[in-house]
């Protein structure tokens, strides 16, 4: 039952860090803030965002607010499931590993934005639902570079393998060496 329990409590603050930095993503990447899916990420996270941005505020297209609520939020799941395994790690290895897993939640977000992306270029290439444009939204601020140097073969866009090669490679090296820093049980937590 605690290692139910302890999956549990990781998967809910898994999915609160995932919420979050799909908010801080939506901002980065300037998508449609009248778009109901990014209404809801927005009113989902305002109780919490809103307070902290009197603080932080949004500075261009990063909102500091987000991305420190969203390594809270993952920091804390790292801790409480630490404590359910009787396992102790320091104050800076959690808040590493939380840096790291917010890292991770982002990379991961973006890596499937662009397996969405690319099927729906294969079924439905003019799709106008708000969760085909918001994943438009979401990942074209990385294509967008990456067409500039490598451009379309017969109308074939090469530039998501591009992107996955770079995505791969970020988690590889910045989220492992962030990984590596937190510690062995902390890395374990982040899925790493």
């Amino acid at each position: 039952m605690g290692a139910g329990l302890a999956s549990f409590i990781q998967l809910i603050f898994h999915l609160m860090t995932f919420i979050v930095m799909l908010r801080f993503l939506l901002h980065l990447s300037k998508a449609d803030y009248f778009n109901p899916i990014t209404q809801g990420v927005v009113s989902a996270t305002n109780p919490v965002v809103r307070p902290m941005q009197m603080l932080l505020r949004p500075v261009g297209r990063i909102d500091p607010a987000s991305f420190l609520l969203a390594v809270v939020i993952k920091a804390l799941g790292i801790f409480l499931v630490l404590q359910m395994h009787g396992q102790i790690a320091g104050l800076g290895s959690i808040l590493v590993g939380g840096v790291a897993g917010a890292v991770k939640t982002a990379l991961d977000i973006y890596f499937f934005a662009l397996i969405i992306s690319i099927i729906l270029s294969w079924v439905a290439p003019q799709a106008s639902h708000p969760g085909a444009l918001l994943v438009h939204q979401l990942i074209e601020p990385l294509l967008a570079p990456v067409r500039r140097f490598i451009p379309s073969l017969g109308g074939l866009d090469l530039s998501p393998i591009f992107v996955f090669l770079g995505l791969n490679l970020v988690t590889t090296v910045l989220v492992g060496i962030l990984a590596q820093m937190a510690g062995m049980p902390v890395a374990a937590l982040i899925g790493f």
